[in-house]
């Protein structure tokens, strides 16, 4: 391991490197159960993240230092979650699906550097692999415009991806008849994933809500 002087410019230059690569044990994309939808969908802090923890982890027998610092999915979802919670506090009115949408249309493509965001190989990620991008809460607090959906426009959905009215029914908690579909593509939601052959032509449409100032110009 290289040494680094105790100079706070030269870690700050030494750490940099470090920020915003993603690791083997992160999940990839694309989604088996619903191809249409591009997952992941956001990616945040998840490695050797000092937390507190339940019982001490020293050699020493009087410690009463209860933290740990630990990696994986477990650590990037608490950050996430945390976020979830900051938004719904400054946006009470909020939906969980414009939380969702706030969170991922202001994500970060590229890392502190301002370079695109590496794997584990040392290559540029591809969008199976950080989704919209690496979370970044203060443009979260105030996306402009959101994707907003509603829990019944997520019925169609369900149909369309084959399940049966009974079982649409056990996830949504009320009867429901499988009439109306929509492809994947088609959930107003703040992504998407689309196969064309050559040559082909797909359309979609998406809805936007203005949660900016009330006379805003969006391009």
């Amino acid at each position: 391991m290289q040494k680094v002087q105790n100079r706070p410019l030269d870690f700050w230059k030494q750490s940099i490197r470090c920020l915003d690569f993603l690791q083997l044990f992160q999940h990839r994309g694309p989604s088996l159960a619903s191809p249409g939808i591009l997952k992941p969908d956001i990616i945040g802090p998840g490695v050797s993240i000092l937390a507190a923890w339940p019982v001490s982890v020293e050699n020493r027998t009087q410690t009463k230092a209860t933290f740990n610092m630990i990696s994986g999915t477990s650590m990037s979802c608490p950050h996430l979650s945390g976020i979830s919670a900051l938004l719904k506090s400054a946006h009470p009115d909020w939906s969980p699906a414009a939380i969702k949408s706030a969170i991922m249309t202001t994500a970060d493509k590229l890392n502190v550097a301002g370079q695109p965001i590496k794997d584990e190989r040392d290559l540029p990620a591809n969008i199976y692999a950080i989704g919209a991008g690496h979370v970044n809460p203060s443009k979260a607090i105030n996306p402009g415009l959101i994707f907003d959906i509603q829990p019944d426009d997520y019925i169609p959905y369900l149909c369309g991806l084959g399940y049966t009215s009974k079982q649409v029914g056990v996830i949504v908690q009320k009867e429901v008849t499988c009439t109306d579909v929509i492809p994947e593509a088609q959930l107003n939601y703040p992504s998407y994933a689309v196969t064309l052959a050559h040559g082909e032509i797909k359309n979609f449409t998406r809805t936007v809500t203005n949660v900016g100032e009330a006379n805003s110009t969006y391009t």
